[in-house]
């Protein structure tokens, strides 16, 4: 595919098509990779995306366990205030 570097206020870019948005889900930000001559973009992906839902879902479940039990058990938070 080839496309036009265009002048963007005092800088230049390049568009891209949102059939490429869309298929690499690629919404607010890229990292840039630049290597062996080429320039690679690559999306950043929203690691925590989505953990609320997740965080909810185990706060339901029955089937939580306490991992640590008593790791709180001896410290002083009076000393953190």
């Amino acid at each position: 595919m080839e496309t036009e570097i265009i002048k963007i206020g005092n800088s230049r870019g390049l568009l891209l098509s949102k059939t490429i948005l869309e298929k690499y889900d690629i919404n607010d930000k890229v990292e840039i990779i630049l290597e062996m001559g080429q320039i690679i973009l690559k999306p950043i992906s929203s690691p925590r995306k989505n953990w609320e839902k997740a965080f909810e879902k185990i706060q339901h479940d029955s089937k939580e366990e306490i991992l640590m039990d008593g790791i709180f058990n001896d410290d002083n938070f009076e000393e953190w205030s």
